[in-house]
């Protein structure tokens, strides 16, 4: 897999296209709901920049992760793509975004659940991934 500079355009971009792909289907719903997200606004990308970072994604996965004809990415590799992302602002409004676009299409494929699950897992590991009133809300 290709390395992009942390909290950039780019890595946030291949989150979102790796969410839309990571159950083997890219469904027209899920391309939808990303439009409604306005997240590549946010992140300052436009859609054909999105779809170069989608279609690099899908050569990088063909070329490192195939295995027994399927495509299997190990969780050192998600890992790997998640931690491109540090910014807590950023990591929340994937995070949003990301399920949105895996319920878009109707079913919360297996893939898809373990790659939310990751993300929370690694991004709610480190400080910060909390807004400030939700924790002083908890201590209340």
């Amino acid at each position: 897999m290709r390395h992009y500079e942390t909290d950039s355009a780019s890595a946030a971009g291949r989150i979102l296209a790796l969410c839309m792909v990571v159950d083997g289907n890219l469904a027209p719903a899920e391309l939808r709901a990303l439009q409604r997200t306005r997240l590549l606004e946010f992140i300052d990308i436009d859609i054909d920049t999105f779809h170069d970072l989608l279609s690099d994604l899908c050569h990088d996965m063909l070329s490192t992760s195939v295995k027994h004809e399927h495509v299997v990415l190990d969780i050192a590799t998600i890992d790997a793509l998640l931690g491109e992302i540090r910014a807590p602002e950023l990591r929340r409004e994937l995070l949003r975004a990301m399920w949105i676009i895996a319920d878009a299409d109707g079913v919360l494929a297996d893939a898809e659940a373990r790659l939310l699950a990751r993300a929370c897992t690694v991004w709610s590991a480190e400080s910060r991934f909390v807004k400030q009133e939700a924790q002083e809300l908890a201590q209340d």
